[in-house]
């Protein structure tokens, strides 16, 4: 099954038969088959004909409608559509059940920023060698502890390595960066980090809600009804091959100001108007960069978030088949 993705502002997906068409002015950029399309994404300022949002309603093909950052709007689906079967599966996964998915997902986290910094070391980053032994060390951890509270405690060791690690890739001199701090951040380096997580985390808001999981029901992080936790965790696979990577990507080649991109107000530093323009455009560039995906499809790199979102579908109907992470080599 198919994700049509519309990120080109402008556009206009309209109904032909069998094909949903999508158009910006009179030239034709994509049509899929509806008989093979899951959910369509809309980002942005675009339009979908009535007659398009009728057909798939009544196909059963969402429509969920997104900022271009990622922040869902709304959705239509079709009336009988829901989660409150998905949820029963969910509240009735037990205690080892959840511990073990959310082992996996720890472990694909440390061992994708182990990757992204090995890479940064054979592009010439030296002093490297510890952290990615350390982080290869804790990443075998992952396995043997008995409780989420004691992941919990792996998985912060390996942040902190990790970003001991991060901070020596950063090649330009006026990007200090001492270790993460989030709340608020302080320092251009961790405002880039937070914003982008706070980009990738919409997004996946958005997915986990349309393949209709409880986004407050958790493997890893604490349940809350004010926190969708379950977005919380599907993120952890993607902070290293996403946002970082991208982050070290325009400090090291001169695509950030230190001085014209931020502002420091509130106890904190953030992006101003220019750095989150910058920042947005070469996030949404980079998730629209098609790639290979695990069956060997051309998909938009949008397309490895849902897949890792239907895995964890998949993995609350039928625990026993285990649950694949997002890992990079």
């Amino acid at each position: 099954m198919q994700s049509l993705y519309v990120s080109m502002q402008g556009c206009y997906v309209g109904l032909s038969q069998e094909l949903l068409v999508v158009k910006q002015g009179q030239t034709v950029l994509q049509e899929v088959q509806l008989p093979l399309l899951e959910q369509v994404l809309i980002f942005g300022k675009s339009q979908v004909t009535t007659q398009a949002i009728r057909e798939c309603l009544r196909r059963d093909i969402p429509i969920a409608y997104l900022s271009r950052m990622g922040f869902c709007y709304g959705r239509v689906m079709a009336i009988g559509r829901g989660y409150r079967q998905l949820v029963r599966y969910q509240q009735g996964l037990s205690v080892m059940e959840r511990l073990l998915m959310a082992r996996q997902m720890v472990r694909a986290k440390i061992l994708n920023g182990r990757t992204l910094l090995m890479r940064q070391g054979r592009k010439g980053v030296d002093g490297l060698d510890v952290v990615v032994q350390s982080l290869e060390y804790l990443a075998d951890r992952v396995l043997l502890v008995e409780d989420v509270e004691s992941l919990l405690g792996v998985e912060g060791a390996a942040a902190a390595a990790y970003f001991g690690g991060f901070s020596g890739c950063l090649t330009d001199s006026d990007f200090k960066f001492g270790g993460r701090v989030k709340r608020p951040p302080s320092n251009p380096v961790n405002a880039l980090l937070s914003f982008g997580y706070m980009v990738l985390w919409n997004h996946l808001l958005s997915l986990v809600e349309i393949q209709g999981l409880d986004p407050y029901f958790a493997f890893l992080h604490q349940d809350s009804e004010r926190h969708p936790a379950l977005v919380s965790d599907a993120i952890e696979e993607f902070r290293a091959p996403i946002v970082d990577s991208l982050v070290l990507y325009l400090i090291n080649n001169g695509m950030m100001s230190a001085v014209g991109d931020f502002e420091f107000r509130d106890g904190g530093c953030f992006l101003n108007e220019s750095g989150r323009r910058k920042f947005l455009r070469a996030f949404l560039m980079r998730m629209e960069e098609r790639v290979k995906n695990g069956l060997g499809e051309d998909v938009p790199r949008w397309d490895l978030l849902m897949e890792q979102v239907r895995r964890i579908k998949r993995y609350v109907y039928d625990p026993s088949g285990g649950y694949k992470p997002y890992l990079i080599r």
